[in-house]
């Protein structure tokens, strides 16, 4: 007879105390231990290497204390050991010796030691390590010494973080030989040398950052294979030399590019137009000298430009006027001079620009969501200004004087000598506006990869008949949503015009293309092909083509007033189960299953697209975001830049808190989602004031009240199958049980404090076995509530 296995999930409660310290002893089965996301404390229990077949081991999240036993490389089979975010190790030189024996374990494929207190250095061991390894984070400790230098043995290593210790000598030149490698975190240490060109060799690389260490010599050119870099994160380093033009012609540079803080010198190079998808760019603090590039005016997404503290000289370029979505941009302390240009305070959504410690002269700009209000601008330290709103408190723009002189050219000589040459000005204002125009239509790269069909104005236009309001299924903040079908193959579409007069509805545009050109899933809607052009008055013109859902969103057949629909357009128990499981596998593949996670960042009823068959959709990614790495510099520059991301009710408390996008942010929101699902109550409605909310409401009547809050309209049929017809009725006493375990999984999923929250992965598997004991499918299983 075989020997038992087990299969503990305890992740993400509130456990508290001790683990038990023969937990090896009396479970030596034990296969799989996953305890993330308590509060659990004491030593950590050393009898685990009795449990000889474990495979998955996870303890992160809690207050584990101690050493890490260091024969844990007898547990010969384990695939994941996560120690992650506890304070283990005594910050020590041997704290790390337990490594040496995980050479053994030569399935290991992820290894996370986060956040604790482990010191001493980084065994050469670690280059011996599995060669199954992917993922292996040490961020976060006390580890001196250096990396090793057979790191490069790691070949399927897609995800390395050292970052935030106390590594110091260089980097090995072995770090090329990690060819699957997608994000390098070194930063805030102490690594001197040069950055080596090795790393050139890493063609898969998203993310290279090495902020806050002692780097020399140059920026390597060879730097230009990575052609899948997203972010470069070089700042506060001792970089020498000119910035290299080939590093400004990779397209794919869309988050981020920091030198801040080096020795840089030379022109910023006009090829940094090239970065139209460009979200940052930081070349501060550094000896840039000449003019600022007109090709700035290229990046219609940047939002932030930091440049200050250079000897950047001449005026600063009209082309920057075309920067719509820049909301900080700091040219301090350089050599700038000229007026300050009236445009700028057209920009829609700078929150500060910083023009102080420069040789700008003559009157200060008064008009404009800028320059009205003194604490979103400085212009400190330019002696020569004049004007402005009264609280910079500037001396008044003297007048022009009355002319002295009186000419002897004769009178009538003027008009004779005017008038053609106003005539000529009107020519080539017109010739350079056509030229303009045309270059803006024909040079602008496509936005979605060259294998997406193409549609022009014209094409959409005839599609939706004009754009007819009899066309019109939707209207949001950013775009409004209009059936169409295709003259060329009577294909049913859905059109997303762009209101483009609107903030922020460009980076929308921008930001929901590089996602939905990157995600393929059954449960996420579908993108056909985007369109950018100009409309019949020469208007700019953005749409998003999408495969049509007959039936519309969910967020419709919820709270649909319309008293013909109330029948029609209702679900039964059955069919709210199935689209909640299809949503939960959407975000588990967004999470987890894409090369960079996704984070939604806006899930609720209105953006969940139901096909004809039911299947739900999610759709709307115009505010969603890659998720690099919570702690990495790059990612909380973005997260900072964010704000509160989503829609009041369905948002998670902490982003109101300032804190950075996350997973558990798209947990809450699906939360939020099944509980309105299952009650009919929409979060932010008239009942839900102070600080009751929608959790609150069903927490006071779970688990004995439930069918007192669920949706009064939702019928208990279940699906046919062999022992019943689809119009027979389901047990009350069963369905309440059902939808007694479906409102715990939504309380769990938007608990107020993150860690609290449960994982996307347990709540599909968790909704697909009540689905199954709801139907009759399979093995009778008990439901209970604790």
């Amino acid at each position: 007879m075989s020997r038992p296995f087990f299969y503990i999930s305890l992740a993400v409660n509130k456990l508290h105390g001790n683990l038990p310290p023969n937990l090896g002893l009396v479970l030596p089965s034990l296969e799989t231990f996953l305890v993330g996301g308590n509060k659990l404390s004491g030593p950590f229990p050393v009898s685990i290497t009795n449990a000889s077949r474990l495979v998955r081991f996870d303890i992160a999240y809690n207050s584990l204390t101690g050493p890490v036993p260091l024969n844990l490389g007898i547990l010969g089979h384990l695939d994941t050991l996560n120690f992650g975010q506890n304070q283990l190790g005594n910050t020590i030189p041997n704290d790390l010796s337990f490594l040496n024996s995980l050479v053994n374990c030569t399935g290991l494929r992820l290894l996370q030691l986060t956040n604790n207190g482990f010191g001493g250095v980084l065994p050469d061991s670690v280059a011996n390590l599995s060669k199954r390894l992917t993922f292996f984070r040490a961020d976060d400790n006390y580890i001196t010494g250096s990396i090793p230098q057979e790191i490069g043995n790691l070949a399927r290593l897609e995800y390395l973080a050292f970052h935030d210790n106390m590594l110091g000598s260089s980097i090995p030149q072995s770090i090329g030989k990690l060819s699957n490698l997608q994000g390098l975190y070194l930063y805030t240490n102490s690594i001197s040398g040069e950055i080596p060109s090795s790393i050139s060799n890493i063609t898969q690389l998203s993310i290279l950052a090495l902020a806050e260490n002692m780097l020399e010599g140059s920026i390597p050119i060879a730097l230009v294979n990575c052609t899948k870099l997203q972010g470069l994160d070089l700042q506060l380093n001792h970089l020498t030399g000119v910035i290299p033009e080939q590093i400004f012609k990779l397209p794919s540079l869309n988050i981020a590019i920091f030198l801040n803080g080096n020795h840089l010198s030379g022109q910023l190079s006009s090829q940094v137009g090239n970065l139209i998808n460009l979200g940052k760019l930081g070349v501060s603090e550094n000896k840039l000298s000449g003019e600022i590039p007109a090709a700035l005016g290229d990046c219609p997404v940047l939002e932030f430009l930091y440049m200050q503290n250079n000897l950047f000289e001449g005026t600063i370029p009209s082309s920057l006027q075309w920067l719509k979505g820049i909301q900080v941009m700091d040219l301090s302390q350089n050599n700038l001079s000229g007026h300050i240009p009236q445009f700028l305070g057209t920009l829609p959504l700078v929150r500060f620009l910083n023009l102080s410690h420069n040789r700008f002269e003559g009157e200060v700009p008064t008009e404009g969501v800028v320059f009205s209000n003194v604490s979103a601008f400085s212009i400190v330290g330019n002696t020569k200004l004049c004007g402005g709103i009264q609280a910079l408190k500037l001396p008044a723009c003297p007048k022009e004087a009355p002319g002295t002189r009186r000419s002897n050219f004769p009178l009538r000589m003027v008009p004779l000598i005017i008038l053609p040459v106003v005539l000529l000005l009107a020519c080539l204002s017109i010739t350079l506006y056509r030229l303009r125009r045309s270059k803006q239509q024909t040079s602008s790269p496509p936005v979605l990869p060259v294998h997406y069909p193409r549609f022009t104005y014209s094409d959409l236009f005839q599609a939706t008949d004009g754009f007819s309001s009899t066309n019109l299924i939707g209207d949001g903040r950013y775009g409004s949503v209009y059936k169409g079908v295709l003259d060329s193959s009577g294909q049913t579409i859905a059109v997303k015009v762009l209101k483009l007069q609107e903030h922020g509805a460009n980076q929308s545009f921008m930001t929901e293309c590089n996602a939905l050109g990157k995600l393929r899933h059954r449960n996420i809607v579908k993108i056909i092909t985007s369109c950018s052009s100009t409309d019949l008055q020469r208007n700019d013109f953005k749409a998003l083509v999408f495969d049509f859902m007959p039936n519309g969103s969910l967020d419709s057949w919820l709270h649909t007033t319309r008293v013909e629909e109330q029948d029609s357009r209702n679900l039964n128990l059955v069919q709210r189960l199935n689209i909640a499981i299809d949503v939960a596998t959407a975000l588990e593949y967004l999470h987890y299953h894409c090369d960079i996670p996704v984070i939604h960042c806006d899930l609720k009823p209105s953006n969940i697209l139901l096909d004809g068959q039911l299947c739900a959709h999610v759709g709307d990614f115009g505010i969603a975001r890659f998720l690099l790495a919570s702690t990495d510099s790059l990612s909380r520059t973005q997260s900072n830049s964010i704000g509160i991301r989503g829609t009041v009710g369905y948002v998670a408390p902490e982003y109101g808190m300032g804190e950075g996008v996350s997973t558990q942010g798209d947990i809450y929101s699906y939360g939020i989602f099944l509980l309105e699902t299952f009650t009919g109550k929409e979060p932010p409605g008239s009942m839900f004031v102070d600080n009751f909310s929608l959790r609150n409401y069903v927490e006071t009547a779970f688990p004995d009240r439930v069918m007192e809050i669920v949706d009064p309209r939702m019928r208990w049929k279940g699906k046919e199958n062999s022992k019943q017809t689809k119009e027979d009725e389901v047990d009350i006493t069963k369905a309440e049980l059902c939808l007694a375990s479906i409102l715990k999984i939504g309380i769990r999923c938007c608990a107020e404090l993150p860690r609290e929250r449960m994982n996307v992965r347990d709540a599909a598997v968790e909704l697909q076995r009540i689905r199954k004991v709801f139907l009759g499918i399979g093995r009778k299983q008990v439901v209970t509530f604790h």
